[in-house]
């Protein structure tokens, strides 16, 4: 008999998995480790814009502390007090700083709530429409910086992160000892290892920012003027004498 329970329990289980249709569930987007770190260094950027400590906090959607990062001169309460400020924003999906004005206002039974801070300086996190978490932040040089700094971090989240290029150092030693192309990848921009030994030789470039580094000895650069025996040489670029 309890064989047939369980098999009929386990066909049960296997039938509702089954039946689950597209409507019955949604996507939903998670807030990662380099995601949290991505915020705190937002955050602690800031604060070395403003010449400021504090404590930063990132939690996931369910409140869940996910980074902290405690700055030099922080006062020893600031990382509880901005998780604090952090699971708020996220578990009532609002900034801090609305309780605290609406506290001021006169609605002082909120603070009777459990787990929960209403201080600003906690910032909720959204993606796409979507709050993945929020941040707190407490012991900057006044309550206005402590939102400064968590919105700061939440801005960091959805900021995009450039490309960049690395050439190891035999590349470019090696493309200064041809006068070859570094990067060229069908951008309306170009990095040439260009190099000139020799008096007389010059090029000019009509739409080129040239960026010239002298690796001995001494250069003369001469702006404006008029190229002797000129002859283009490639689009926009002509050589002289």
């Amino acid at each position: 008999m309890k064989t047939t329970q369980l098999f009929l329990a386990a066909s049960l289980a296997v039938t509702l998995a089954s039946g689950a249709s597209v409507n019955d569930l949604s996507e939903k987007k998670v807030l990662t480790l380099d995601g949290a770190r991505k915020v705190i260094a937002g955050a602690a950027a800031q604060a070395k814009h403003n010449q400021s400590a504090g404590a930063i906090a990132v939690v996931d959607d369910g409140g869940n502390v996910m980074a902290l990062e405690r700055l030099d001169g922080t006062f020893a309460a600031g990382p509880n007090i901005a998780i604090g400020k952090a699971r708020t924003a996220a578990l009532f999906k609002l900034p801090t700083k609305f309780f605290e004005e609406v506290i001021a206002k006169g609605r002082t039974s909120m603070v009777a709530l459990n787990d929960f801070t209403p201080l600003q300086g906690g910032v909720p996190l959204v993606v796409d429409g979507q709050i993945v978490g929020a941040v707190g932040v407490s012991g900057a040089k006044n309550a206005d910086q402590d939102n400064e700094l968590a919105m700061a971090g939440a801005a960091a989240l959805n900021a995009a992160t450039p490309d960049v290029t690395y050439f190891d150092k035999d590349t470019v030693v090696a493309a200064f000892a041809k006068g070859s192309v570094l990067f060229n990848n069908g951008q309306p921009y170009m990095v040439h290892a260009s190099r000139r030994e020799q008096t007389g030789m010059a090029e000019i470039h009509t739409k080129d920012a040239d960026i010239i580094y002298v690796l001995d000895g001494t250069a003369t650069f001469v702006t404006g003027g008029t190229a002797v025996a000129q002859a283009t040489v490639a689009p926009m670029r002509s050589a002289a004498s």
